[in-house]
């Protein structure tokens, strides 16, 4: 792994321990992990190969990232208070995302340190044709994995700015903060 590796991959790992404190959701909040994925993305996935299994590969993984985003949104607590939005990852989140992070850098260490030849038996034996096939994977994999969680906490913070819908006559709560 380059040091470009291990900065990117410590990034995308640290994103999350920022938000393990609440603090304001803003488009800063989004702007951070879709940058550093998309440098991730311009340095490495050069092509998405076809033949063979590799679009097998590259969808599982992907799928995999997708679930991984959807659930690490769903565990992150977005609250409205005093008209701002506030962001909280919660553990579970947190796992989730180190997991789906640290899988890809551990994979990549392990492929450098001694787990080549095994890669290249499973490739051949699975009809996974190059070795970039393996980069795209990891990389769309790391890619869903932001987008969808992104996607899930935007969505989850539009339904916590909604005001509650009370029946005619009644007085609001004193509480507007509402947690989602």
């Amino acid at each position: 792994m380059t040091t470009t590796d291990w900065i990117t991959d410590i990034a995308l790992v640290l994103v999350v321990f920022r938000q393990l404190r609440e603090g304001r959701l803003d488009l800063r909040s989004y702007l951070i992990p879709l940058g550093i994925v998309a440098f991730v993305a311009s340095h490495y996935l050069h092509t998405v190969p076809s033949a063979g299994n590799d679009l097998l590969l590259i969808g599982a993984l992907a799928g995999a990232g997708a679930a991984l985003g959807i659930a690490g949104g769903a565990y992150t607590r977005i609250r409205s208070a005093d008209g701002h939005l506030l962001i909280k990852a919660g553990a579970i989140s947190a796992v989730l995302w180190v997991l789906g992070m640290g899988a890809r850098m551990g994979f990549q260490v392990w492929v450098d340190h001694g787990g080549a030849d095994d890669v290249s038996r499973f490739s051949a034996t699975h009809d996974i044709t190059t070795s970039q096939a393996w980069v795209a994977a990891f990389v769309l994999m790391a890619l869903t994995e932001v987008v969808t969680r992104l996607a899930t906490v935007f969505v989850r913070s539009r339904l916590a700015t909604r005001e509650p819908q009370l029946p005619v006559g009644t007085r609001p709560a004193a509480a507007l903060d509402h947690t989602v």
